[in-house]
Order: structure tokens, then C-alpha cells, then sequence
């Protein structure tokens, strides 16, 4: 028999779990690096965000899946990686110097000045050795915990185990055309952020080409939305 209810994705269906790209309101939970593989040295900084509160006939993910009684969490979540790019030590041809440690402490002091906690950011010149120190201190004390920012999703597509188009989340870079995120306080007519655009702001998955049907045909695995 074919199921055609919770199907995951398409539309008409309930509100998703999870943050999808495009423009809306979150917190930062927490905030931490991820060694990225590739590139020994270099790393992701990572944001796990929620989306406001989506009332009572909303069920999100519980907060702790070993420690249900701490519930569930209230709006979407998401885990959000501060940049498309991981942050690396790298010497460029026009014998520029990018610094690894300055450009994660250059978004810490831009999400710092967005949530109106660059007073803390600040008291910690020198107070710590690594980057680990201080990104580990940020979170510790958070210092952004329950503010809220209006933001720009950006999503790179990546197909799940069951054969669905799921995104990895990433801020856009900050340039003169657009912000990729802002206090969420911030009047509409004074919204720097970028408005979501698709072809900018999705990096669509690559699709492998096939020799014929009947190589297609092997894998069952569903490869269509409702």
C-alpha cells in the first residue's frame, strides 16, 4: 500500500521541525567550533538556533531526547554554521593575510553588537589564550541568551537517508548590499538584512546524471516530494 500521509517535506503539511532558508526571527542557544575535516586547523562556528514560539499545537523536538522531562523546545531549531566557508589561516595571492582567529572574533563582535552584548565581548580583551577559550567562555555565559534576531537563512541542499532534500544552514556574508542578521527590535524600514532570494541564497545539490533508465531504476529510494 503507498502512504501518502507525513510525507517529510513539500508543503501543506505541519509546520516543520526544523528551521528551513529563508527570512525569520531566532535566538542562539548555543555556540561552539567544530574541527573541520578537510582542513587541519580550520573550523566551522556553529550556532544552534530556535525560531519563536509557535504556540501550543506546535510539538518541536524535545530539548534533551534522554531527559523528557525537560520538554520540548517551543519553535523551530536548527543548527546554523556562521559562515558557508569553515574559518582558516590562509595567504592569498594578492599577499593578503586572511587570520583564522580574527575573522571568527570579527562575527563574534558583529552577533555581539546585533543581540546588545558587546560589553561582554569586549571585558574579555585578553583574558583568553585560544579561540576555543573564548568561543567556549561566550557560550558559557551567554550573554545573547533569549535575545532574539531577524535573520537571513542561506541553505546548501543535501539528500537525507530517505532520499529527501534537507539543508545545511549558513549566515550570508555582511556586504554593502545586506546584513545577514540584525536585532530583531529593528523597525522594518530600518532592516538591513537580505531579503531571502532563492537562486542567491540556496546552493542546489548537484545532480548526478544516469546512463539510462534502467541504471535509475535500481535504487529504490523515493526521489519525489508531495
Amino acid at each position: 500500500m503507498i502512504n501518502t500521509k507525513d510525507i517529510p517535506g513539500g508543503g501543506g503539511g505541519k509546520t516543520p521541525k526544523t528551521l528551513q532558508p529563508g527570512n525569520t526571527v531566532i535566538k542562539v542557544n548555543s555556540i561552539y567550533l567544530e574541527d573541520f575535516k578537510f582542513s587541519p586547523g580550520a573550523f566551522n562556528l556553529m550556532l544552534d538556533c530556535e525560531g519563536t514560539d509557535l504556540g501550543a499545537d506546535f510539538e518541536g523536538f524535545f530539548i534533551d531526547k534522554n531527559n523528557e522531562e525537560l520538554g520540548r523546545h517551543k519553535g523551530q531549531v536548527g543548527r546554523v554554521r556562521a559562515s558557508e566557508w569553515a574559518y582558516a589561516d590562509k595567504e592569498l595571492p594578492n599577499d593578503v593575510t586572511i587570520s583564522r582567529n580574527l575573522e571568527i572574533v570579527k562575527f563574534l563582535k558583529s552577533l555581539s553588537g546585533a543581540l546588545g552584548c558587546l560589553d561582554w565581548l569586549e571585558s574579555q580583551n585578553d583574558k583568553h589564550a585560544t579561540i576555543e577559550a573564548l568561543v567556549f567562555a561566550f557560550n558559557e555565559e551567554a550573554p545573547f541568551k533569549d535575545k532574539f534576531l531577524k535573520v537571513c537563512l542561506c541553505g546548501k541542499e543535501y539528500e537525507n537517508k530517505a532520499g529527501y532534500i534537507n539543508y545545511d544552514l549558513f549566515f550570508p556574508k555582511f556586504t554593502k548590499a545586506g546584513f545577514p542578521f540584525e536585532n530583531a527590535d529593528t523597525v522594518d524600514g530600518a532592516s538591513k538584512v537580505y531579503a531571502f532570494n532563492k537562486e542567491s541564497h540556496i546552493r542546489v545539490k548537484k545532480v548526478k546524471s544516469v546512463e539510462s533508465f534502467e541504471a535509475a531504476s535500481t535504487d529504490d529510494t523515493p526521489n519525489f516530494e508531495l
